[in-house]
């Protein structure tokens, strides 16, 4: 399975080459100002301004308040996703991981 992360050109992405090669992840840089090659990033960024537009001071938001916006994004489903919600998907994403770890396949070279 190909998996792709398209990154920005910010410090955050300074060890990038440690991650794509621990996943096999192929690599794409966005343009700088170029929101529209990091379309799920901005759909993100979308949805969490429907709740906290630009401005909005983080001062007098709860915890709880934060935690309800992020629980209330990820129970929404999503075309993308097969109509299953992000929570849905990490879960069974967690859950594939976790057999793995529970049933691992030997790696056993025969020779002769």
């Amino acid at each position: 399975a190909r998996v792709d992360r398209t990154w920005d050109n910010g410090t955050e992405a300074s060890l990038h080459v440690l991650v794509d090669e621990a996943l096999g992840m192929l690599t794409y840089f966005a343009d700088p100002y170029s929101s529209w090659q990091r379309g799920s990033n901005e759909n993100r960024n979308g949805r969490i301004r429907r709740y906290l537009p630009k401005g909005t001071s983080f001062e007098d938001l709860t915890q709880d308040e934060l935690d309800a916006i992020v629980g209330e994004i990820n129970d929404t489903p999503m075309k993308l996703l097969g109509y299953k919600t992000p929570n849905e998907v990490w879960d069974e994403e967690i859950a594939k991981l976790q057999s793995k770890q529970a049933d691992p396949k030997p790696a056993v070279a025969l020779t002769s």
